[in-house]
Order: structure tokens, then sequence, then C-alpha cells
């Protein structure tokens, strides 16, 4: 799916330290935890707590953010809607990185099983 450049520039400077409150609110309102949510993001991205904290506090933009990722090469396995795309068909790899993890937090928050979020892994 083609995203237009606009929408691809606003996704590389949205903030990761301005998405992850909503994040956790999601999450927490369906009664899973923030330790959840890293796990999923961990699994996604490599980082762990102590580097989440860093990025927040360091204001890092999506772009930042996913430059110093290591996505787990299972991301691929991530398919389905979210926010009106199909992940597995955007076309440009900064929004559909972001769109993985809109796409796992969202599986969280709607009751799915750890393993099946983290597509078969066990961490």
């Amino acid at each position: 799916m083609k995203t237009d450049e606009k929408h691809n520039q606003r996704m590389a400077n949205m903030t990761f330290a301005s998405v992850y409150p909503h994040y956790v609110t999601k999450i927490e309102k369906k009664g899973r935890t923030k330790e959840e949510l890293h796990q999923v993001i961990k699994w996604l991205i490599g980082f762990d707590d102590k580097q989440l904290q860093e990025i927040i506090a360091e204001k890092l933009s999506f772009e930042t953010f996913f430059q110093r990722a290591n996505l787990n090469p299972n991301a691929r396995l991530i398919t389905g809607v979210i926010c009106g795309y199909r992940v597995e068909e955007i076309d440009n790899p900064l929004t559909q990185q972001v769109r993985y993890l809109d796409k796992l937090v969202d599986e969280l928050a709607k009751g799915k099983k750890m393993e099946k979020i983290l597509r078969g892994s066990s961490n």
C-alpha cells in the first residue's frame, strides 16, 4: 500500500515519548500491564526497560528510534489492518515499522495471547 510523503514524514518526526503514554493507557484499559507492553516492544525492537526510559527522556523521533532498533526478523510475520493500512503492504519501511508496533499494541489490548503476539516466540 502506498503512503504519501506527508504521512511518512509525520510518522518519522513523531516522538516515541508522545505515543508511549497512549500505548500504556490503551493496554491498561483492557487489563494488560506495562510489563507486557515492554515485553512486546523488546520482542519487536530489542530495547529493554532502561533503554526505553532513555528514549522517552531523549524524546527521540520514530526515525531515530527505529534506526537504533534491532528489528526482530519475525516482524515480517505481523499482518493485518491498523489505522486503515494493511501493514504487510506499506511501502515505506519506517512507516511499516511504526505500524508493526501499533499492531502489536492493538493485539495486546485486544487480549491476544502473548505467544501469538510474539509470533510463536517465547521471549
